[in-house]
């Protein structure tokens, strides 16, 4: 208890608090441009999609591409539930969560023992059939998409459930679950040497990732009050790849800060017509050449670490 309950924790609570307390009264009064709103909103999705899929990628070392399969399973899974079903809005959510979770189960039992290459096409594959299976089903509207989704999705519930994301998805990896998921990245023969069930647990995080990108999606579903396969090829997997490699493959900072650039940067851009579509790809570019280990490396943004950038400065001015 008293590990939950300290300083570190209470602070950290207390600065989400201030944090959200300040934006919900500028959403609310207007202060806030509505268009703004909706990038803080597409923001926080970013943010569960990006850290759930660095589980995989970045703290167990598997390269998997079909991250936006599992979200359009979450996304059509909570959507029908509710327009057909009528289920409350958090109970469509976790459903959908769960469904994308066990299509990650059926689907990562067989292509988890592939490696490399291998396993990245696989992955890209199975979210590739997804979208297709979904444009030849008429019952979510086929390639016509699926309209008229309640809009059930606030800032407040993004605000929320992006928060308990992260803080669950941190725990884990912090966990001696996460722990095994590192030593399988690190060395993934001498993990099994150690008796460490390799199999096993890079079943879990591909299941723990797909779960979360399940509800991702059926936040997108709840805001954007339609769904169109399209959203959900290929293209949508590399953007979650990006916001994951920006930031910095084994960090959960870098995984929030990537989503946020690389959501705010094309907005940026917009004004500067067609020349957002050579600057954007040559900031990756040059990133890439000159920080391939993305913007934090596996380096995390904590509490000491603020301080200490602090106190470097105060002594520097002194």
């Amino acid at each position: 208890m008293n590990r939950i309950i300290n300083k570190k924790n209470i602070t950290k609570c207390l600065s989400l608090i201030i944090v959200y307390v300040i934006l919900f009264i500028l959403i609310n009064s207007g202060a806030l441009n509505p268009y703004y709103a909706q990038i803080l909103i597409l923001f926080g999705i970013n943010i569960i999609l990006a850290v759930s899929l660095n589980m995989v990628i970045g703290f167990t070392g598997q390269l998997a591409l079909g991250h936006a399969g599992f979200m359009s399973i979450g996304a059509y899974t909570a959507a029908i539930l509710t327009m057909k079903v009528g289920l409350p809005f958090p109970v469509v959510l976790i459903v959908g969560g769960l469904a994308a979770a066990l299509f990650g189960y059926l689907i990562g039992t067989p292509i988890l023992r592939l490696k490399g290459d291998y396993l990245a096409i696989t992955t890209l594959g199975f979210g590739e059939i997804i979208r297709v299976i979904i444009v030849n089903l008429d019952y979510v509207g086929g390639p016509r998409g699926l309209p008229g989704i309640p809009k059930k999705t606030t800032f407040t519930w993004v605000f929320i459930i992006t928060v308990l994301s992260v803080v669950i998805m941190s725990n884990i990896i912090k966990s001696a679950q996460g722990r095994a998921m590192v030593s399988i990245r690190e060395d993934e023969i001498a993990a099994e040497a150690m008796g460490i069930n390799t199999t096993k647990y890079k079943l879990k995080s591909f299941v723990i990732a797909a779960f979360f990108a399940g509800i991702a999606g059926g936040l997108y579903a709840h805001y954007f009050m339609y769904l169109d396969p399209k959203s959900f090829n290929f293209l949508k997997s590399i953007e979650i790849l990006t916001f994951v490699v920006l930031g910095g493959m084994g960090s959960i900072s870098g995984s929030i800060i990537g989503s946020g650039t690389l959501t705010a940067l094309p907005e940026v851009l917009r004004s500067m017509g067609d020349f957002r579509m050579i600057i954007y790809p040559a900031c990756l570019i040059l990133l890439m050449l000159f920080r391939p280990q993305g913007l934090l490396g596996t380096k995390e943004i904590s509490l000491d670490m603020i301080k200490g950038i602090f106190k470097r400065k105060k002594t520097k001015t002194k």
